[in-house]
């Protein structure tokens, strides 16, 4: 039991605020619903209900894979997380259905809904907490990526640095946005059918809202599943190589993996060095060189070889083509 809890304190906490937050959420919007009968409302139900359901599972899948190695699984859990973000966007799939299937059978038979201070009241007051989850989720993200911005400029900060972000937190952060934006399409919705008698704006806003959701549900899909195949971080690895390369000892590189293990990185290289130096030496070239990769962000675990050098160069990406100079001086270890 102490385990368990200790690890859903390691949880992704943006995933259990929102899984809180929309819980709340759709509670408020089922039960205006079923007063009012706004089929916006019933897609904003449909929204939440999803975001909530697929949170809480996200948070629960960040928690489990935190789990340490065992012998059973030597590479540990990290990758539960994507697979349980891969099964949690199949709820968010068909809340969407439900949503884009109900806009359209408003948009073919309009009927006029009543409670305009019911869906307002609550919509108003969705749409603010969905946007505090979004900026608590862009802060996360921010934070993340090594920056300590906060409110709108740690939101415009995530739209250019998302891909960088852990899959728990990039999966709360565009859910959030889509629901942000879909309280707004929707308020905007009942005040149209309201004051200009076009019913079928509930209906439209409905269906954009499940398009919305689908757009989420294909880009969340596509990340985790690369990240559940075992997918190359380009940018770490190019990182890696270079501090690598660096090192007085190291001859040549014959190999370097960076592979995404969830939220962490796991790094596997092969260099060469002289074949002249005894064995003692060599494991301290070792010491000195695992101590320095394991230091980057996000590396969780990493196996360095050797082999003796051949006098063949090998590794040809270790330089300005593939690490800017310009990259070259933002990094620490080559700052003069």
């Amino acid at each position: 039991m102490k385990d368990i809890i200790r690890l859903l304190k390691d949880g992704n906490k943006p995933s259990l605020l929102a899984a809180i937050v929309n819980t709340g959420i759709a509670i408020l919007k089922a039960i205006a619903y079923v007063l009012t009968g706004n089929v916006a409302m019933f897609a904003e139900t449909m929204h939440s209900l999803g975001d909530a359901a697929n949170q809480f599972f996200v948070y629960i899948g960040s928690a489990l894979s935190k789990k340490a190695p065992t012998p059973n699984f030597p590479n540990g859990f990290g990758r539960v997380v994507n697979l349980v973000c891969l099964g949690a966007v199949i709820i968010v799939g068909i809340m969407s259905y439900e949503a884009v299937k109900e806009g359209w059978h408003h948009v073919l038979n309009p009927v006029e809904t009543t409670g305009l201070f019911i869906n307002l009241g609550v919509l108003g007051l969705a749409t603010l907490l969905e946007f505090f989850v979004l900026i608590k989720a862009s802060k996360e993200i921010a934070h993340e990526t090594g920056q300590s911005h906060g409110g709108l400029k740690a939101l415009v900060y995530s739209f250019t640095h998302l891909n960088k972000a852990k899959p728990a937190t990039k999966l709360v952060f565009m859910e959030d946005m889509v629901a942000t934006i879909g309280g707004l399409l929707a308020f905007t919705a009942v005040l149209i059918a309201h004051f200009t008698g076009f019913l079928r704006a509930e209906g439209i806003a409905s269906i954009l809202i499940g398009l919305m959701m689908f757009y989420v549900v294909g880009k969340i899909f596509l990340d985790n599943a690369r990240g559940a195949i075992g997918e190359t971080d380009e940018e770490m690895l190019n990182h890696i190589a270079l501090i690598i390369a660096e090192d007085p000892d190291i001859k040549d590189i014959q190999k370097v993996e960076v592979i995404k293990e969830g939220e962490y990185l796991h790094v596997e290289v092969i260099a060469e060095v002289d074949p002249k130096q005894t064995v003692a030496y060599i494991d301290d070239v070792r010491d000195r060189l695992m101590k320095l990769v394991l230091k980057q962000k996000g590396v969780r675990e990493a196996l360095i070889s050797f082999d003796e050098d051949d006098g063949i160069k090998t590794w040809q990406g270790v330089n300005e083509t593939i690490v800017s100079e310009e990259t070259r001086k933002k990094l620490p270890e080559f700052k003069k």
